[in-house]
């Protein structure tokens, strides 16, 4: 099983033509809900007390929008900049919004101790909390088989995750969706390891350390200042 799924796991990492036709994309896992996604990343960003954030709380949705025109053009015409560098600029987003989750995280910290009001504090570990979810989400997404044009060219095998529909081969043509890689962001943060899906890689092991890092951190965190404004 173990060579197996290794050998899955290349083949999917194989570099995709310069150009994918309309055929190609038919039956492929739809993009939208992973846009949708990052849209209530910027909106979780705008709702962030100012002392978490770094400049207007309106940045994000900016910088966001500024990446996704392109990504839905070539969704809706099929039209426009190739795969590749639609995939280069949605890791690039991802990078941003990773930083901004760890700003976010850092400067909670810095303050924690001149924050006593509690409703605040809660708060705002809350929406730091579900960024989190969301920002490994569509890391999860986007890493596993090297995206999702490459796991629909090797037919939804395992590569970096192993969802339980995949353990035999996916004979069944089975297809992960967003809300699948969300569930598993959802468990990871809050049981702080998989539930019924396997990470198989190194990369996928790491980002599923950092998520559970980051959420426990947030927990600790804010149990012991509750604690502390209480007492």
């Amino acid at each position: 099983m173990k060579q197996l799924n290794e050998t899955q796991a290349e083949t999917s990492h194989k570099s995709l033509p310069p150009s994918a036709s309309h055929h190609t994309h038919r039956g492929m896992a739809s993009r939208w809900a992973a846009i949708a996604g990052i849209l209530a990343i910027g909106l979780l960003y705008l709702a962030l007390p100012s002392h978490l954030i770094l400049g207007p709380n309106w940045l994000l949705l900016v910088i966001e929008a500024v990446f996704l025109i392109p990504l839905s053009i070539f969704i809706l015409t099929e039209r426009g900049p190739s795969y590749q560098t639609i995939r280069v600029l949605i890791l690039i987003l991802l990078g941003i919004i990773t930083l901004a989750l760890a700003i976010g995280i850092a400067l909670l910290i810095i303050t924690l101790q001149t924050n006593t009001h509690g409703i605040t504090l809660l708060r705002s570990a809350a929406l730091l909390w579900s960024f989190n979810i969301l920002v490994f989400a569509l890391w999860y997404w986007e890493i596993d088989g090297g995206g999702p044009l490459k796991r629909h060219l090797a037919g939804h095998q395992a590569a970096d995750f192993m969802f339980p529909q995949q353990v035999n081969g996916n004979d069944t043509g089975w297809v992960p969706h967003f809300l699948d890689y969300l569930f598993l962001a959802f468990t990871g943060a809050t049981a702080l390891s998989p539930a019924d899906t396997y990470p198989l890689t190194r990369l996928a092991k790491a980002l599923m350390m950092i998520e559970a890092i980051l959420s426990m951190t947030m927990i600790v965190l804010l149990a012991a200042r509750a604690v502390n404004i209480l007492g």
